[in-house]
């Protein structure tokens, strides 16, 4: 038969790159997925912080599974030993897998030499919620902030991980920021390596 390329086939279903195929999911199936999680642990807690602290845990477990699957595919299960490059496998490669393109910024701390942060002018899981006023600071960036602590502590780079809202000037909405605190032993580790 001329013409007829032979398929690979994959024996696995972790095997197959995530370079191949459609990758995109529905935004509309995402957003009405993504407010089913939030409505369901609204039910569930008595506060904002629990709340959030909720949606940071199912996010982490999802930052897990994300790191293990990119390494696995795509570095053949090597992982970055070094605190800028992991930095970096977070803001451009994990980030442009879930949502599509390279964050906005990612930005070293002035006040604090164990801060980093990477902002996002319009954080995906953000983008659609209205929050009520009666829930003023929440802040869905939470569950971005646990996917970006599953994939640093899986690394073996654990650090705390926060969302904030920034006001931008001129702009109706504020900016995400996801703040990445690193604990002591990432400090130590990365001045022995120098």
């Amino acid at each position: 038969m001329i013409g007829v390329g032979k398929i690979k086939q994959y024996s696995n279903v972790l095997d197959k790159p995530l370079t191949r195929g459609k990758q995109e999911v529905s935004l509309s199936a995402f957003a009405f997925l993504f407010s089913e999680l939030v409505q369901y642990n609204q039910t569930q807690v008595d506060n904002i912080g629990e709340l959030e602290r909720r949606l940071e845990d199912a996010g982490y477990a999802v930052g897990a599974r994300v790191l293990e699957l990119l390494c696995h595919r795509d570095k053949g299960n090597r992982r970055e030993t070094r605190l800028l490059n992991i930095l970096s496998f977070v803001h451009s490669t994990v980030w442009k897998v879930l949502f599509g393109k390279v964050a906005d910024s990612l930005e070293k701390g002035t006040e604090h030499e164990d801060e980093y942060m990477i902002s996002e002018k319009e954080l995906l899981v953000n983008k659609f919620i209205s929050i009520p006023k009666d829930m003023g600071t929440f802040n869905c960036g939470a569950f971005v902030a646990g996917i970006v602590r599953g994939v640093l502590d899986g690394a073996g780079f654990p650090a705390v991980v926060t969302a904030h809202f920034v006001p931008m000037e001129g702009q109706q909405r504020p900016r995400t920021t996801i703040l990445i605190k690193f604990a002591e032993e990432v400090l130590r580790r990365e001045a022995r390596l120098g």
